[in-house]
This record gives C-alpha cells, structure tokens and sequence, in this order.
C-alpha cells in the first residue's frame, strides 16, 4: 500500500511547488486526453526541470512502488499518455526539459530535451537554414519525447522516413532512476544491442526520454505543391507510380483525401475554399522540393510530371499552387480533417497499414464492407498513401451519442476493421502506437511469440512494473489456481 502523505511530502521537498503538485485544478488538464476519449486521476503532477530531477523523482517512485504516467504535449491518439482511474500513479511531465543545445550546422545535428515542441524546432533550425525533416498537424504542441517514444511518423515519411529515422542518440532514465545516456551518435557502432533504438517507440514502459540527438538537413531552395482530382483512390496509386518514377527524390509528400473530408473541412473551416472547381470522389495533396539552386525547375517539373496522366485521363483536375500562401491553405486542408471529423460527432479512428502495393485495394474493399455490416456509418480512409498507412475512420450514424456509441457499436466495428486489416497482413498501429486504446486488440491479434519477447524485455526493464503500466505491453495471462 502506498504512504501517500509521505510520498508526496517527499516528493515536493525534492522538486518544489513547480516542480510537483496534487491540486485538483493544475493536474486537470494532464488527466485527459486531447481528443476526450480517455481521462483518469493521479496521486500528483511532477514537472523536473533536468534529467538528474527526473532520475531522483523515478528513483523515489521506485522506492514507494508509485506508478509513472510519462507525458509530452498531451496530444497522443492512443491514450498513452493518461493515467488510469485508479488515483495511484503520478503524472510526469517532461515540458520543462526544453532547451535546445547549440545547432552543430556541419554536421547536422542538435541534441534538445524531451519537452521541446516541434514546432520550436522546426523555427531554430530554420535560424540555422536547416530543417527538422519530420512534420504533423499537431506540431504546435507534440513534444520531442512524445514523437519518440510513439515513433510517430507524419506527413515526410515517404521520402524521410520516422521518428526513428531521425533520432542519431537519445538520453532516458530508467525505472530504477539510473540514466542510459547515449547522446553522442557514432556512424558506425557494434558494441552489441542498439538500445537506443529499443526505447523509440516504446511509449514510456521501458524508459523515460529525456532528451535526444537529431539529425537536421538542409533547407529546401523552394517548394511546389500540387492539388490534384481523381476518379478513385486506384488512380491516385498509379499517379503516385507515375511521380515516383518522374521526379524521384524530389518527391516529399503524397497525401490522399476522399470528397467527405474535403466537404468536412470545408464545412468547418469558415473561409476555407476548394482548391478545384468540380467534384471529384478523391483528392491528392502532392509537395515537391528541391534544394538551393534548383528550386526555379519545380514549377514546370510540376506540369511535366502532370502532362501524362491528363493525356491518359488519370487525372480528372490539377491545380498548382501559385503562392506559398496559397500552399499552407491546401496543407490546412489536409491537417484540419480530424479536427473537422470529431465536429460532426463520434468516430473510431484506426491508424493501419498494409502492404504499400495493397493500401488501394484495401481501401476500395474494405469501405463498403464497414458500410454494409454496419448500416448509417460512414467509413473514410485518408492519409500517407505512399507509406501503406491511412487512417482508416469509421462516422457513427446521425444521432448517435458521443462517449455511448464508441463503447457499444464502436469497439465491435473497431474488432471488424482490426481484423480485415489482419487478414491483408498488415497493421493495427502505423505510428499513432497502442497506448491503452489498443492494448486489448492488440493482445487479441499480436503474434504470441512477439508478445512474449515485448513482456520479458519489459519484465527485465522494469521489474516493478511502475512505467506507465496498462500501456502497449499485453500483462501475461496467469495460470488458473488449481
């Protein structure tokens, strides 16, 4: 059984009043997720201002068995970051952790805390005239720690790659507060297991980030971004062939869009506008880049790229965009569907993946197979097409009642999609991560061997099982009592 008094006494003596608090009113905002879905309590809210705080306030934690919540921005999709109901563990935050270390330009390269926003790092290293190739609509407020640990992907991985693309060495403290410090990135390294690359992804169950090293590129001379209209969700696989093999490498970003998200947005947005005239059943939000020098060709690059598959009537409307203005309004397009979705009320969202070559197929069949055995839902799928991964969202029928329907209809129809996408061998988490929201499915349908290997890793990481428990890792089932 827990001392609480003691534990939190002991606790606001080693961090101060910033540094931890159990008021009601402060810790509110850390005890739900952003999208509603999940909310819990918490013995306490910590806020370390340096890893050798977080390795003390771990080390105390262990010592009273109090279970950790770790958390960046609050803006998971999975309920990672939320504690449970039960009132036993603590929140901890990671936000004060946000310097940023010098900009190594020569060698590309930063090394910053877990608490640094995205979006403040995209800013210092354009200062820089270098650029943080990874981005999402939730920059403003996704946090360095956070895209580690779910390994989070966004709209940059076609040519980029993931978080754990990105990640050259990473700081973490581990659940006996001991400090695994592997900041500095060597090109080549065999002195046994890549560590650091077993706690990207992790979600906080075998270690807490602190801060890591980055790997920067140089800045783009300029971009091209192109909205296109398109008959079906195939032909935007055969456009994206076709651009693949035209403008290879300055290819940055392929995104794909059913009518219902465009309408949705559009209906949300208050002075939004359709880049096209017509109605199209699919849309593609295509960016080219290029680096200085080159920058002058992407324009008619763009319409070369084009010319073919007008010709061949693959296309059915384009447009260029003739501004960078007017190319952050088609990529808010893109970036505000969810927000526009959860405003026509309750959905089950499903990042999945597939084979790349079968993401169109998946699509074309999988939708009316939601539709028909679930009659008055929409099913839509949006997304990264170029990576095998959309996110696969499942509109509750007209009237349906937020927080009722997810937790009757949405888990069934939740378990149908899970299982479709089984079957085409792929995915049930492409880069939002299992949290809490998909730890039961993924008990369900993981690969019992994988499953087994996750528990000892996590057993041997964290023996008293206090970081972030009821996340990503499936318990193992207990023998019955004889």
């Amino acid at each position: 059984m827990i001392d609480r008094q003691q534990f939190i006494a002991r606790a606001q003596a080693m961090l101060g009043p910033r540094g931890f608090t159990h008021d009601s009113d402060i810790m509110a905002p850390s005890l739900t997720d952003w999208r509603g879905r999940y909310s819990g309590k918490a013995l306490g809210l910590a806020s370390p201002a340096s890893t050798e705080e977080v390795a003390q306030f771990v080390s105390l934690c262990a010592a009273h068995r109090v279970a950790i919540v770790p958390q960046g921005g609050n803006s998971g999709m999975s309920g990672g970051a939320t504690p449970d109901a039960s009132g036993e563990a603590v929140v901890l935050s990671l936000r004060r952790l946000d310097a940023i270390g010098e900009i190594d330009v020569d060698a590309g390269k930063v090394t910053c805390g877990a608490g640094v926003i995205l979006q403040v790092l995209h800013e210092a290293a354009a200062k820089e005239r270098l650029r943080f190739p990874l981005t999402l609509g939730g920059k403003g407020s996704a946090t360095i720690g956070g895209l580690i640990s779910t390994n989070a992907g966004g709209t940059q991985v076609l040519r980029h790659g993931a978080m754990r693309a990105q990640v050259l060495g990473i700081e973490a403290v581990l659940a006996d507060g001991q400090v695994f410090n592997s900041l500095l990135p060597l090109k080549k390294d065999n002195r046994g297991f890549d560590l650091k690359q077993m706690l990207i992804g992790s979600e906080g169950t075998l270690g807490i980030v602190t801060a890591a090293t980055l790997r920067l590129l140089p800045e783009i001379g300029g971009r091209t971004v192109v909205w296109v209209g398109l008959g079906s969700i195939t032909d935007a696989r055969r456009l994206l062939l076709h651009c693949e093999r035209t403008v290879g490498d300055r290819l940055e970003g392929f995104e794909v869009l059913p009518r219902h998200c465009l309408d949705a947005v559009l209906d949300h947005l208050p002075d939004a506008r359709s880049p096209l005239g017509g109605q199209h059943e699919w849309h593609a939000l295509i960016e080219l880049v290029a680096e200085q020098g080159a920058a002058d060709s992407l324009d008619s690059l763009a319409q070369a790229m084009l010319e073919t598959p007008f010709e061949n009537g693959l296309i059915e409307d384009a447009t260029i965009a003739t501004s960078e203005t007017q190319a952050e309004q088609f990529w808010l397009l893109r970036d505000s569907i969810s927000p526009a979705e959860r405003a026509i009320g309750p959905a089950m969202q499903h990042d999945i993946s597939v084979p790349v070559e079968r993401m169109a197929d998946f699509v074309e069949q999988a939708v009316p197979q939601v539709e028909t055995r679930f009659p008055g839902t929409a099913a839509l799928a949006f997304g990264h097409l170029g990576d095998g991964n959309v996110h696969f969202h499942v509109l509750a029928p007209p009237g349906a009642v937020r927080g009722v329907w997810e937790e009757a209809d949405g888990k069934e129809i939740s378990m149908f999609v899970h299982d479709l996408v089984t079957d085409w061998g792929g995915s049930i988490s492409a880069e939002h991560g299992i949290g809490q929201m998909k730890l039961a499915e993924l008990e369900r349908l993981g690969d019992p061997v994988s499953l087994g290997l996750m528990r000892r890793v996590k057993d041997a990481l964290d023996p008293l099982g206090i970081l972030n428990p009821g996340k990503l890792v499936p318990l193992a089932q207990k023998a019955p009592s004889p």
